[in-house]
């Protein structure tokens, strides 16, 4: 048999693609309760998610969870209730981060490679990281609020992805 290569697939690694479609749903669906805008684009983004993590397709994970995040922040300047702007949110970003994983993931080590531990603790420190961020900024905002609108918090939130995204590249 020499001369005979086993073909390895590359697809997205399985568990990070559930846990990216699980939190993007859960983006979407916080974001339902905030605005008919915010559902609408977070639908979408649900969608293109879905979608990026079958295929593989990076820019179609960014693009949906971007779609996550403005539906969210849509929904937050529509609603006084700033606690449902933070789920939505923060799950946006896990839905980009779970998906980016599968895809590396599976472009690095294949489908068929035992990484479920490696997923479960990436997952596990990223959801720490997004919920000790957003638990953080949260307290901030109540605690300097002073009568601001939820629109200080969509900002507060901005800034955050933005400086996370930087420190990311």
């Amino acid at each position: 048999m020499a001369g005979v290569t086993a073909e390895i697939d590359r697809s997205p690694a399985l568990l990070s693609a559930a846990l990216s479609v699980s939190v993007a749903a859960i983006s979407a669906g916080t974001t339902a309760f905030t605005s008919s805008v915010g559902l609408a684009v977070g639908g979408a983004g649900f969608v293109l998610v879905a979608a990026a993590v079958v295929r593989g397709s990076r820019r179609a994970v960014t693009l949906g969870a971007t779609a996550l995040l403005v539906g969210a922040l849509a929904g937050g300047l529509t609603t006084a209730l700033a606690h449902l702007l933070l789920p939505g949110v923060i799950a946006a970003v896990l839905a980009w981060d779970f998906g980016e994983q599968a895809i590396n993931v599976g472009e690095q080590l294949g489908r068929e490679a035992d990484t479920a531990q490696l997923e479960a603790t990436h997952a596990a420190a990223s959801t720490v990281v997004g919920v000790g961020g957003g638990g953080l900024g949260y307290a901030i905002y109540l605690g300097s609020s002073g009568g601001q609108p939820v629109t200080a918090l969509v900002f507060l939130l901005v800034a955050v992805v933005v400086l996370t995204s930087a420190l990311r590249n």
